[in-house]
């Protein structure tokens, strides 16, 4: 089992070029991936997406790529005259309009976008990718590290928690055949206690059993607590896979959550009440467990 949230770091440097590279994610419905790279790499965006998409099935991942050039082959630096003749007009233009001083200096003019770039050959980008891949590959192995600790934690917590479930439905199993005696019993009390027995000196026993087997149909629970048995024992098969799982749990726990409502609805006995209502309070927590759940 996997966790969603994780952290990874990975640098690789060959013939003066090196890239250092950071991943980082959290929960999310399905994979979404956002990378951000230097401009003049944007070619090899596409690379890293794949990678990431090999590697991991949900969260929303974050790729953060660094690469400095120490080699003597920086690649070419060019000044971008046409837009810096369009800066300068429309600069020199707002400051006659306004009548603001041209106090314009060199450093200005050359921090501005597109005035000054830098190119690498293709062929650079084509020895770069395996020096970025290995960067890359270092640090997916590191999160997936981290997601991999954070599952079994995961797990863990998720096996006691199904313990507790297990628990609470055995009390109510134990409990659900002795309300309808309950409930006979005291029936037959409050009719005793009301009939005058100068009027009526006996019961009808075919009414009062018809009664009995109405309310006994209306708080029946037994298909509830047998499919609570059958979701707590596939929730622990799934628990332990080597694959992704959270969106199976996900409905698995819509599920328990389903058949409890269904139990505490339909009871009339305090203390299946009282159990029906730890088990949503266990459930609500798996819940939040297993949004994180790859």
């Amino acid at each position: 089992m996997y966790s969603m949230t994780g952290f990874g770091r990975g640098e690789c440097e060959k013939e003066g070029h090196s890239f250092s590279v950071e991943v980082k994610s959290v929960n999310h419905r399905y994979l979404e991936t956002g990378v951000r790279i230097p401009h003049r790499l944007g070619a090899l965006e596409q690379e890293v997406r794949s990678m990431v998409k090999k590697k991991l099935a949900r969260g929303k991942v974050d790729v953060f790529v660094s690469y400095t050039n120490h080699s003597n082959d920086q690649g070419k630096i060019w000044l971008g005259e046409g837009r810096l003749e369009e800066y300068l007009s429309a600069l020199r233009a707002c400051g006659a309009k306004y009548g603001l001083e041209d106090d314009l200096k060199l450093s200005h003019i050359l921090s501005l976008p597109d005035v000054i770039s830098s190119e690498d050959n293709q062929t650079d980008l084509e020895m770069l990718q395996p020096v970025l891949m290995e960067a890359l590959t270092q640090a997916l192995g590191g999160l997936v590290a981290m997601r991999e600790k954070e599952g079994e934690n995961l797990k863990k917590d998720l096996a006691g928690k199904l313990d507790e479930l297990s628990c609470l439905r055995e009390k109510i199993a134990e409990r659900a055949p002795l309300v309808v005696e309950l409930y006979r019993e005291k029936l037959h009390e409050k009719l005793r206690d009301y009939l005058d027995p100068s009027i009526t000196p006996s019961l009808d026993e075919g009414r009062l059993e018809t009664e009995i087997a109405i309310f006994a149909d209306r708080c029946a629970i037994d298909e509830e607590l047998t499919r609570l048995e059958s979701h707590i024992t596939q929730y622990r098969k799934l628990i332990e896979k080597n694959e992704p799982v959270g969106r199976q749990l996900d409905f698995l726990t819509q599920e328990l959550n389903r058949e409890t409502n269904t139990i505490a609805s339909k009871s009339s006995d305090l203390q299946i009440t009282q159990a029906a209502l730890a088990m949503k309070n266990v459930i609500e927590k798996i819940r939040e467990q297993v949004q994180n759940i790859e």
